[in-house]
């Protein structure tokens, strides 16, 4: 789950709603990807780092699985890997963690490298594990960790993914709390010193269908006040219904261990701790053979279909309005890379009068969509190439339709960072039939179409430093770029910086290495930005002059950035490959300026220089590409979704 990078969270002021009647109108559908951070580490610590629970918890699952050291075994929502350390401790060389906190799980990285004990440490999702070339022996579900989403498919794809994950007559073991045993004595209000200065208030109520504990939870400093004021929920499962639902999930076996009771270091609030009950069920030992059963196979991927942009078509966002020799020695330089690639066979696709004929004629096993020029190279149709993919139901690299869609419109993407907490620069939309002239809270700004590629319309001009020159600014992009929305923007000063993600979050990220736009060598008369000329004209200073270094970044500022892309490449809907650009303001403030969830491809563009900062090669990078979105590809041919119990 994604989370802040550091435990200073608690020392940070929030704010608090007041009385709430009713919680769960307040409870977020995901409450679970922000929760699980370091307020969660110190509030709950009582109970989750307990060394005492954690010896019991470990000590009832080895004796009710049978699990042995040679066993390979999942901890699913494994936390900040309490019970993966401790199995690792006892000898099991064949662990894997998986969670969704980005905090927990560097938390739990931290730790094994301190106790120098072997664990693999992922973050990803429940629902959708990675791919495997070995299936686990076990998968633990621990910790009171299951019955989290606001709807009960939710956790029976939680179970699918579990079944498909382990070996015939593998065993999964989890424990959550009694369902009737909370019903009867939850504490409808609690309150507790977490240490000399933090205490904890906690509400709780049934949900309307009373099938979740919805609880709310009030961390103050007393000096600081409040700091956290946070919601969040769990479905409440009684034994017989647990049971059934394992059923119903594919599992055979199901088994009921008894009771678990937590220890507490301040035995006051154990909360849903309390009472938990721990079950175990096994996979079939025979895999059913039903086509029912599945959505698809998972496809031999090695034939891959590349999709271009047309070089014998118009291009707008190019320069002169069409392909240009450097646009061709991209090409070779690409084809060459790919040529290094063993174990697959490449064909090329870029005549776009064709492409769809030649997709059925010839429909490839897995489509490279390195096509950012957009269908028939119009930006606005960038999406229509993984639509037309998805109609002929060729797997793709890259993102879907929908993402493109959000992403081409830095309004929209703006407006959702702002929403999850990421800053953004102060902006004034401007509508291609607004007539007020716009009053920014100061100047100077900049001026830049709210949907474009390349930079289009982005120049030396396109900074105003007053009144007279924003007229002047909306005036000449209107009449360049007609029928297009416009932004107003502060004019960020700091560094520019550049991230880029290989991977998805079901299977984790291979984050490059962030770049820094340098701008010394710029002459002082051109504003440092990164114009249209930077990417397109060869003569231009902004061309010659401007370089891209290895950014210098402190570890918490690297921190936020990497946690930053990942929400914002999760919440976007991107796939496999993303750049998101970032810069900061004179104080040091970062603030986003785009996400691009289709970037270029070209051997000489960000993506490259940040591979070449890690060492790898043009083709390496390619193929980290290629194998992030075929590893999606075929994580994603799971068993259909069970009907409900």
């Amino acid at each position: 789950m994604v989370a802040p990078s550091s435990p200073r969270l608690l020392s940070k002021k929030s704010r608090t709603l007041g009385p709430v009647a009713d919680l769960e109108r307040h409870l977020p559908a995901d409450w679970w990807r922000t929760l699980f951070n370091a307020t969660y580490v110190k509030t709950d610590g009582d109970v989750v780092e307990n060394a005492a629970n954690t010896t019991a918890d470990v000590d009832l699952l080895l004796a009710a699985t049978g699990l042995k050291p040679s066993a390979r075994v999942l901890d699913l929502c494994c936390g900040q890997g309490r019970h993966s350390l401790e199995l690792a401790g006892r000898g099991f060389g064949h662990l894997t963690g998986l969670d969704r906190s980005h905090y927990l799980i560097q938390l739990a990285r931290r730790r094994a490298r301190a106790a120098r004990l072997t664990v693999n440490f992922l973050e990803g999702d429940a629902r959708s594990l990675p791919a495997t070339d070995t299936p686990f022996d076990g998968v633990a579900i621990l910790g009171n960790s299951f019955g989290y989403f606001d709807c009960q498919a939710e956790d029976l794809a939680v179970l699918a993914a579990v079944r498909a994950a382990l070996r015939p007559g593998g065993i999964l073991a989890m424990d959550i709390s009694d369902g009737d045993w909370v019903r009867k004595n939850f504490e409808p209000r609690s309150w507790e010193w977490i240490d000399r200065h933090h205490f904890v208030c906690r509400e709780r109520m049934l949900s309307a269908d009373g099938t979740r504990l919805v609880c709310r939870e009030v961390v103050t400093h007393t000096e600081r006040g409040v700091l956290v004021d946070q919601f969040y929920a769990e479905r409440l499962y009684a034994r017989e219904q647990l049971h059934t639902l394992l059923l119903a999930g594919g599992f055979v076996r199901p088994c009921d261990h008894g009771t678990i009771l937590s220890g507490s270091d301040r035995n006051q609030d154990l909360g849903m701790m309390a009472h938990r009950v721990f079950v175990t069920a096994h996979t079939p030992s025979k895999l059913p053979t039903r086509a029912s059963h599945t959505v698809s196979r998972r496809p031999d991927i090695s034939d891959v279909a590349v999709i271009l942009g047309d070089p014998r078509l118009a291009d707008a966002v190019k320069l002169d309005g069409k392909f240009q020799p450097e646009d061709l020695t991209a090409v070779q330089h690409l084809k060459t890379a790919l040529a290094e690639l063993p174990g697959y066979r490449f064909r090329f696709l870029d005549n776009h009068a064709t492409l769809a004929a030649d997709l059925r004629a010839h429909p490839p096993a897995f489509a490279l969509n390195l096509c950012d020029e957009g269908f028939v190279n119009e930006p606005l149709h960038e999406l229509h190439i993984p639509a037309l993919l998805e109609m002929l139901s060729v797997p793709c690299s890259g993102s879907g339709p929908a993402s493109l869609a959000i992403c081409f419109d830095k309004s929209v993407v703006n407006a959702a960072a702002a929403t999850m907490g990421i800053p953004v620069p102060l902006e004034l939309y401007v509508g291609p039939r607004d007539t007020e002239l716009p009053a920014p809270a100061s100047f100077p700004v900049i001026v830049k179409p709210a949907c474009g590629d390349g930079s289009v319309g982005i120049t030396a001009e396109s900074i105003a430093q007053n009144r007279a020159e924003l007229v002047a600014t909306l005036a000449r992009l209107r009449a360049e770029l007609p029928g297009r929305a416009l932004l107003v923007q502060e004019l960020l000063t700091g560094p520019e910086y550049t991230v880029g993600l290989i991977g998805n979050p079901a299977q984790g990220f291979q984050l490059l290495p962030v770049i820094e736009a340098d701008y010394s060598r710029l002459p002082a008369t051109l504003p440092h930005i990164l114009a249209y000329d930077s990417k397109f004209r060869l003569d231009s200073p902004y061309w010659t002059d401007i370089r891209y270094v290895s950014a210098r970044l402190d570890k918490h500022r690297l921190g936020l950035l990497h946690d930053y892309s990942k929400r914002l490449f999760e919440r976007l809907g991107c796939r496999d490959f993303a750049r998101i650009d970032f810069r900061a303001t004179a104080d040091g403030t970062l603030k986003l300026l785009e996400v691009n969830p289709n970037p270029s491809w070209r051997w000489d563009d960000d993506p490259a220089i940040m591979a070449g900062l890690a060492d790898w090669s043009y083709a390496e990078l390619l193929g980290r590409l290629i194998a992030a979105a075929q590893a999606r590809v075929q994580t994603s041919a799971v068993p259909a979704k069970l009907a409900a119990p």
